[in-house]
């Protein structure tokens, strides 16, 4: 039988995590509901956003470089019980991703083994197009072209009503994105695009080479920008195949 890289020891702790964030409008039960996890996947641990599921009545965030500042110190928490740990986020996930991996880093915090940064160009690259400040079928539309993606429960108005102000918040957040910093992680990084994604360009998803000053990847697996909504395994096996 081959051993799992990722298993549990004799004590009870389990060596490796990925820890998840949520792309603009998502929340922790998107990376709960993964199953049928591939042999020798990490432990997925989602991190939830205010302003979503559990957390519906707190305030969402609406600037990225303090919400990486905040979920930072979170993130040291969730990976208390792990040996080590690796970070994933998938476009506005991407870059809190980054950002919490940067602000461990600057706060000598134990830094994740790996980040997985997905569907997103560089994070010194702003965004043209915006739907900040549209009305609401304007911004649901221009959002729809941005993810390629739309939500079911934006197809009932009562649930539209509750969750736009959420959505709207995550994109302002997304679209006001600027780091404070250009210093390069000394953290590996794994920068996926699916093959199909009209949105972001190889060449967008290999801006991410500037970020770290460690090993850098390019991966691109079948599908198009929201691939994980379809199938994670070919994001799974990417993430065992580097982390193993």
């Amino acid at each position: 039988m081959a051993t799992n890289p990722f298993a549990g020891d004799a004590e009870g702790r389990t060596h490796c995590a990925l820890i998840c964030l949520p792309f603009a409008g998502g929340g922790a039960g998107f990376y709960r509901a993964w199953r049928d996890l591939p042999e020798g996947s990490p432990a997925i641990v989602p991190v939830q956003l205010p302003g979503r599921e559990e957390l519906f009545v707190d305030e969402p965030f609406r600037d990225a470089v303090q919400a990486g500042a905040e979920l930072a110190r979170q993130v040291a928490e969730l990976s208390r019980g792990y040996e080590r740990f690796a970070l994933f986020g998938h476009s506005l996930g991407a870059v809190l991703a980054y950002e919490i991996a940067r602000n461990l880093d600057e706060a000598g915090l134990r830094r994740p083994a790996h980040l997985f940064v997905s569907g997103s160009p560089g994070p010194w690259t702003g965004r043209d197009d915006r739907a900040t400040g549209l009305d609401d079928d304007q911004f649901l539309a221009q959002v729809e072209a941005f993810a390629g993606y739309k939500h079911e429960a934006l197809e009932d108005p009562d649930m539209r009503e509750l969750l736009l102000p959420l959505l709207r918040a995550d994109v302002e957040m997304h679209e006001n994105y600027k780091p404070v910093s250009d210093r390069p992680l000394g953290v590996p990084i794994t920068s996926l695009r699916g093959d199909d994604d009209e949105l972001v360009s190889r060449e967008q998803a290999e801006q991410w080479r500037a970020a770290t000053s460690a090993d850098f990847e390019l991966l691109e697996v079948t599908g198009h920008h929201m691939y994980l909504a379809d199938d994670p395994r070919p994001l799974l096996d990417a993430v065992v195949r580097t982390l193993g």
